[in-house]
């Protein structure tokens, strides 16, 4: 179980009601721990994306521009298919 530290937070009084009648006074901060989590999740997820933004470039991948991204994924998987029963036989 990962350490755990006392602090204090304030909130707005109708949210702190929302919460404590939809999950309960006793469940308060594991509520918020698991939203916390949740957020960060999501805005490193975001940040990734931000980052990632503009690496894809079409010139670099002619053979998605030729047939387009559907046909050369199902070609892919048309390979990855025979070279399993070629493994499985």
């Amino acid at each position: 179980m990962a350490n755990k530290t006392k602090t204090h937070l304030v909130f707005p009084e109708e949210l702190l009601k929302t919460i404590d009648r939809l999950v309960g006074k006793r469940k308060r901060s594991k509520f918020v721990v698991e939203a916390t989590e949740r957020e960060l999740k999501r805005i490193k997820l975001l940040k990734a994306i931000e980052e990632a933004a503009g690496t894809w470039k079409d010139k670099d991948h002619p053979e998605l521009l030729k047939k387009g991204t559907y046909r050369w994924v199902r070609k892919l998987r048309r390979e990855d298919e025979r070279g399993l029963r070629k493994v499985r036989k």
